[in-house]
């Protein structure tokens, strides 16, 4: 039905983002928005930040400690995602490995590209955030667990937690549908509204 990935159940390591207002033009320089393929942006995310002059990776950057190498979780803060709507950032988060993104907040248009891209939004309050941050820095290769089944969050020290999620998006990433794929969920509904197009002009003419 789709090109998604079901999401049910994730366990990732964190990678801890400490930056608010965030935006899809410093998530994506506007001179790499010229590609229509989904794939191939997992390497210009945050790229004026990740990289030195000639690509060279910037040791200073959080993404690039080697700590957080194959990190799938980002833990990041406030308004994430702000700025254009360009749907490259969403291909970007995804293509670089994130499954799942954490933050107290995120900007409308980015939240939608998410679900839209198989990527899971969790939206956690300031102080559980906070917390965290705080888990990720104690525990070297720390990890949580998302399950979208029972909209929980855990890690190995005792956390529990839930979250909240819209019932049609959660259904649709328990599924891994985007909108193509909701669309050929009704093809045998289209095909019949089709053919039976197909017999409105002879009707006509015998009318």
């Amino acid at each position: 039905m789709s090109g998604l990935q079901p999401f049910l159940k994730h366990t990732g390591h964190v990678a801890p983002f400490d930056r608010i207002n965030v935006d899809t033009d410093q998530m994506v320089p506007k001179q790499f928005c010229k590609g229509i393929s989904r794939t191939g942006y997992g390497e210009i995310l945050f790229y004026d930040w990740r990289y030195l002059s000639g690509k060279v990776p910037n040791p200073a950057f959080v993404l690039n400690y080697p700590r957080y190498d194959h990190a799938s979780v980002l833990l990041t803060r406030a308004n994430f995602g702000c700025g254009s709507s360009r749907e490259h950032a969403a291909w970007a988060v995804l293509d670089y490995g994130f499954r799942v993104i954490v933050a107290p907040s995120y900007a409308d248009i980015f939240y939608n590209n998410c679900f839209k891209n198989g990527i899971l939004p969790v939206t956690l309050d300031d102080t559980t955030i906070e917390e965290l941050f705080a888990r990720v820095d104690r525990h070297y290769g720390y990890q949580l667990t998302f399950d979208l089944q029972e909209m929980s969050v855990n890690d190995d020290f005792g956390l529990k937690l839930t979250f909240e999620i819209d019932t049609f998006r959660r259904i649709c990433l328990l599924q891994g549908l985007d909108e193509i794929g909701l669309t050929l969920a009704h093809e045998p509904e289209i095909a019949a509204y089709e053919a039976s197009r197909r017999y409105l002009p002879t009707l006509r003419a015998l009318s």
